[in-house]
């Protein structure tokens, strides 16, 4: 049986300070990964670390970077893998504002495109020849069931996440031979600030109560409850394990169900 176990690994987890980030990062720590944790707030990043298990001796570190500014985040990862190799990479962006596609502004796409999928592959491209040389490497992209089926009233974010998906599948087809897998995992309707921010549009928009908008979005899930962000970040550490060294360019929905495809 192959292990779970991440011990003497390092994980570079984007977006790490809250929410599904910071849940991956918990999960990757507590199989025995040293997290390296990048964001833009620096004191949101030292509270995040102390949250980390530390039983296998790990030192947990950070990063800052804006991923508004990509050349910025280029040259922080870039500067941090000269001496520190990286094992892990998890992609995790805040989604774009939700919003009616034909109300979107090329400005709108061309923001999301950059924060997306230009920082992940600039990222990717830092990290991968340690990988190659470890012959050990996993790339885990968060995205969106919006991959699967888009959803309503998330326009840019759809298309975007979309295009996310494809690159990281061409990639896995690139990377597989050298022991490095690239799989996305599919959050659905998460507790995290994302999902109250989606609630919050529509009540504004549509002039329904909370509860109401909540009960509609838990209406289309089979489990008929919001996942939690823990849940997220435990297949997200699963992926990023030796026990998943054969699963390779999928996308994996972790939504209780919603999801209306196979």
């Amino acid at each position: 049986m192959l292990s779970l176990d991440l011990s003497g690994k390092t994980a570079l987890v984007a977006g790490s300070t809250q929410g599904i980030g910071l849940a991956s990062a918990q999960a990757i720590a507590s199989l025995g990964a040293k997290c390296v944790l990048i964001a833009r707030n620096e004191e949101a990043l030292k509270k995040a670390i102390t949250t980390l298990d530390t039983q296998a001796g790990q030192q947990h570190d950070y990063l800052v970077a804006d991923f508004s500014n990509a050349e910025q985040v280029k040259n922080t990862v870039h500067d941090f893998v000269v001496k520190n190799p990286i094992h892990i990479l998890v992609n995790n962006t805040g989604g774009p504002p939700a919003g009616p596609i034909t109300d979107a502004t090329p400005e709108a796409f061309l923001t999301a495109f950059h924060q997306h999928l230009i920082c992940n592959h600039l990222i990717a491209m830092e990290v991968i020849p340690s990988m190659k040389s470890a012959g050990f490497g996993r790339i885990i992209n968060i995205i969106s069931t919006s991959v699967k089926i888009p959803l309503k009233n998330l326009g840019v974010s759809n298309t975007i996440r979309g295009a996310v998906a494809s690159w990281a599948k061409t990639m896995s087809n690139e990377l597989g031979q050298f022991g490095i897998t690239v799989n996305n995992v599919l959050p659905g309707a998460t507790a995290t600030a994302r999902l109250d921010g989606i609630i919050s549009n529509k009540t504004a928009k549509t002039g329904v109560s909370r509860e109401e908008a909540e009960q509609e979005m838990l209406h289309e899930i089979p489990a008929k409850r919001f996942g939690r962000p823990e849940e997220i970040g435990s297949v997200v550490a699963f992926l990023a394990s030796p026990a998943a060294a054969y699963v390779n360019g999928v996308s994996i929905p972790v939504d209780g169900g919603r999801t209306g495809s196979i």
